[in-house]
């Protein structure tokens, strides 16, 4: 996104004009402007380039909208805008509200292909907005890059390359367990999970902050690719599993967001990285492992891995008594089914955490959803030969039954805690969010941070 902002006090002015109010907005407005957009909105144009009869370059731009109330307006002038320097026009939250979206609107993913140069820029007044707006698409950008990777540039050992990267660049801490040490240091279920594949398991550990602040601890899937291990994803199941560590990408984008902003919090991010491969000694459907919390568990499945990674990972963040514990997760079709794929879902055990998170949400046009961690569906996976199964036996309510396995390894009375089911991935362009790996939820979360411990 280099190069897409700058800080300039001017630029060609980009209008947004409601639809409703054009035409008493073209009375005062020089005659090349009303002959432009006369002449062309009958062809229901909505993008008018106005000449600069002075020059070879634009006067202005106008948008004609039918809501101002959208922070996606932007979204797609980045690609559809000439080589030039814009700005624009509107109350200060509107301004930064479309830079925002006019950044993410720019994002192409051209590692393996070229794509064509963005030439537009955005011209941004106020340095404290413009670092703002720089600071949050870059967290979104990384999420999306990661995600995009294909699984074999992509793998548990580049999510720890990330990972230490991050930790060098804001003076943080980073630490791994690769392979057998996860079972030296008992962390059985991300060990089992990933022990098939020649890429070996591991769990990624960066600590950033001061040990005074309150502990915030984030925990991300890092499935780098699921075949869904011996019960065998089908190939259109299969085909976009690159993206089951877009938790991992999500707490890796927050904790960017939330150094950045150096929040005053004592930070931790674990992930869990194993690829879910097939082998001789991929675990089996019933086989039973015993958790880092020690709780047993029966595999039925072995396609509901996520889960187990995240277990042994979260029993590890509770011990710290974290002042909040959030994880993030690609877990479940069923979360899809229930909310589609544009509308992340979430789970809490604090109902004001998850009341002030839906409306951080609804502010920030990031919207997310609570979803119940209705106990009664516990008993769908209890087990004859285990604790508990590693999922349900009914295939209704998979969303809440993989969340109330999930509550079983952390302490609610001590920590709040909220789980994130998210797809990490657009299955369709929207302005502003191109095909492909997705931030969902990223600035809701940020937003009920900053609120939570700067206030």
């Amino acid at each position: 996104m280099r190069g897409l902002l700058l800080q300039a006090d001017s630029g060609i002015p980009i209008h947004f004009i409601l639809k409703s109010q054009l035409d008493e907005w073209l009375t005062s407005q020089s005659a090349i402007t009303q002959t432009v957009i006369t002449s062309a909105k009958t062809n229901n144009a909505k993008l008018f380039l106005i000449p600069d009869m002075q020059s070879s370059g634009l006067s202005s731009v106008v948008c004609l909208v039918d809501s101002l109330d959208s922070m996606w307006l932007a979204g797609d002038l980045a690609k559809q805008l000439p080589k030039g320097v814009y700005q624009l026009q509107g109350e200060e939250q509107f301004v930064e509200q479309q830079a925002f979206s006019f950044v993410l609107g720019a994002y192409q993913f051209s590692v393996y292909k070229s794509a064509a140069k963005v030439e537009a820029q955005l011209a941004l007044e106020d340095s404290a907005m413009l670092e703002r707006v720089t600071q949050s698409a870059q967290a979104i950008y990384l999420v999306r890059d990661l995600v995009n990777t294909p699984a074999a540039d992509m793998m548990p050992q580049h999510l720890a390359e990330t990972m230490s990267e991050l930790a060098e660049r804001f003076d943080g801490k980073f630490t791994q367990l690769i392979g057998d040490e996860l079972l030296e240091h008992n962390y059985p279920t991300i060990h089992m999970v990933g022990r098939a594949s020649d890429n070996k398991p591991r769990l990624l550990d960066l600590v950033w902050g001061d040990d005074s602040h309150p502990k915030l601890t984030l925990v991300g899937k890092g499935v780098c690719f699921d075949s869904g291990g011996l019960d065998l994803k089908p190939a259109s199941g299969m085909r976009n599993m690159k993206k089951d560590m877009g938790g991992a990408a999500h707490v890796i984008g927050l904790a960017q967001m939330i150094m950045a902003a150096n929040l005053p919090v004592r930070l931790r991010v674990m992930v869990p990285a194993v690829e879910n491969a097939v082998s001789k000694n991929a675990f089996r459907p019933g086989d039973v492992i015993k958790t880092r919390k020690g709780i047993t568990v029966e595999i039925d499945n072995t396609d509901a891995e996520g889960r187990l990674v995240l277990c042994d990972a979260l029993a590890e963040a509770q011990s710290e008594t974290p002042d909040l514990l959030v994880d993030f997760a690609t877990l479940t079709g069923a979360c899809r089914v229930a909310l589609g794929t544009e509308l992340p879902g979430f789970f809490s055990t604090d109902n004001e955490v998850a009341a002030q998170l839906v409306e951080y949400g609804m502010k920030s046009q990031d919207p997310v959803w609570q979803l119940p961690l209705f106990d009664q569906y516990k008993e769908l996976f209890k087990s004859d030969v285990a604790d508990i199964a590693n999922c349900g036996s009914s295939p209704f309510g998979g969303a809440i039954t993989a969340a109330l396995y999930l509550k079983e390894f952390v302490q609610p009375e001590q920590t709040p805690w909220i789980h994130f089911d998210v797809m990490a991935w657009n299955v369709r362009a929207l302005p502003g969010r191109p095909v492909g790996g997705e931030g969902l939820g990223l600035r809701a979360t940020f937003d009920y941070l900053v609120n939570r411990y700067q206030g």
